[in-house]
């Protein structure tokens, strides 16, 4: 008769403590930014995009600040969030290459999430983040909604609170969070 196996233990799932910063912005900058003049960038609008491209994006951007959300999505539930009504996708390209992306949530066209929005890594430190950001912005606002909304917490960038600041996103809310990474 065979041993009976011990029960395996769970592994202790793994968090991490950070602080979340809630931004909003109530009007639409008067300022426009430009792309880098040295490089060739394209803005394309990504409609209903198929998941494998889409988390390849979210990968790409979000590794390096441990992004888990969209991981934990089954295709299926994936899909159903980034294709629905009011979801707005955009991917930035440089030279013909995936460089970054944001995704507009506008199902709530008086309140309007950035909900992602980041470069990748090899794209750092060329210019393009708040070209894309602006973009991001100017996009939002053609939407007219009452206030644009974004969250940046400490796992992000240290640059991107400031540049949220910058481009005129004001904190109005910070929460604790512990955050269950995979």
């Amino acid at each position: 008769m065979p041993k009976a196996r011990a029960p395996r233990k769970k592994a202790a799932k793994k968090t991490v403590d950070t602080v979340v910063t809630f931004l909003e912005m109530t009007e639409a900058p008067h300022t426009h930014v430009h792309p880098p003049a040295n490089l060739k960038v394209a803005l394309i609008h990504v409609e209903r995009p198929p998941v494998h491209y889409y988390r390849y994006l979210y990968d790409a951007v979000g590794n390096g600040y441990k992004w888990v959300d969209r991981k934990k999505l089954s295709d299926a539930a994936l899909a159903k969030e980034i294709q629905a009504d009011g979801i707005e996708i955009f991917a930035a390209y440089v030279g013909g290459v995936p460089a970054g992306y944001f995704e507009l949530d506008c199902r709530n066209p008086e309140e309007i999430w950035l909900a992602y929005f980041g470069l990748i890594p090899d794209f750092h430190g060329m210019g393009l983040g708040k070209w894309l950001l602006s973009e991001a912005i100017s996009l939002a606002w053609t939407k007219q909604p009452k206030v644009l909304k974004v969250e940046t917490c400490t796992l992000d960038g240290p640059r991107a609170l400031p540049l949220y600041q910058r481009m005129g996103f004001v904190p109005y809310e910070r929460q604790e969070k512990t955050m269950e990474l995979l």
